[in-house]
């Protein structure tokens, strides 16, 4: 299997892979994410940006299946999903990473990415006892995928270490791969630059733009302006957890309102 991003299945034509309208949540009476909407269409990206507790954070969560909304709808491929938790959206397409990777730190690099894998047989105790050739075969396939794309991100030459021994860079990458792992359609990046050196910055944004330009719609929480100003043509900026403004980097970050949100400070 040659190193590349996965292409993902067609989405319905007209049909956003991503739709999020009015979408509200509240943590014991302070508001953390209030009428927030946009749509995202397959081989699109958008960055999301805003100062300390603009609820970004939340707002993931909310998409990703980990927090339920109090009000608003989010539909994956036109289907509403809003009731719906994390794994049940993972199936339908939607994969994020986190700010932080927790991998499993003495398990090898490549095991990382395996147990990502979905749909498989063997996580049924009746297939693994009645269809074993169809497990092993299967778990073979989820091994070649997952090389493919540790190679793809240039992990390869630690496949067999244990986590433990990555970077917070390296982490960052594998915690990538484990998302691709699950073919996404729509994929969430939490601050993929956060820790990350310059040199190995590139690299993920290079890869980053890969993905995106194989049709994965990309929504990119992120700090880093250099990384948001080269991959995002649209940018949505957030601050008390509302919509504040939206277009182009340079656009927003030339707008009064956003630099007053971050503190009065010009944003670079």
């Amino acid at each position: 299997m040659s190193a590349s991003a996965p292409s993902p299945l067609p989405v319905p034509p007209g049909v956003p892979a991503l739709a999020v309208e009015d979408v509200g949540r509240s943590f014991g009476g302070v508001v953390a994410v209030d009428g927030v909407g946009f749509t995202l269409r397959a081989g699109e990206i958008l960055g999301v940006i805003g100062p300390n507790g603009a609820g970004k954070s939340t707002l993931f969560g909310l998409v990703a299946g980990s927090l339920a909304p109090d009000r608003g709808t989010i539909r994956i491929e036109g289907v509403a999903v809003e009731r719906e938790g994390a794994h049940k959206r993972v199936g339908r397409g939607l994969a994020r990473t986190f700010q932080i990777p927790k991998p499993f730190p003495e398990m090898s690099v490549l095991d990382n990415v395996v147990t990502a894998a979905t749909g498989q047989s063997g996580e049924r105790v009746l297939a693994s006892l009645l269809a074993p050739g169809r497990v092993r075969r299967e778990e073979e396939a989820a091994r070649e995928k997952a090389y493919a794309l540790v190679r793809f991100l240039a992990l390869d030459h630690l496949a067999d270490r244990p986590a433990k021994v990555l970077s917070g860079g390296q982490r960052k990458l594998l915690e990538l791969a484990r998302a691709l792992m699950a073919e996404p359609r729509v994929l969430l990046l939490d601050e993929p630059a956060a820790g990350v050196n310059p040199a190995l910055l590139d690299f993920i944004i290079e890869r980053i733009a890969e993905i995106n330009a194989r049709g994965i719609a990309v929504l990119l929480i992120e700090h880093n302006m250099d990384m948001i100003r080269r991959l995002c043509p649209s940018v949505l900026v957030m601050a008390s957890g509302r919509p504040l403004a939206s277009g182009t980097p340079d656009a927003v970050m030339s707008d009064p309102r956003v630099v007053e949100a971050y503190l009065g400070g010009s944003v670079h």
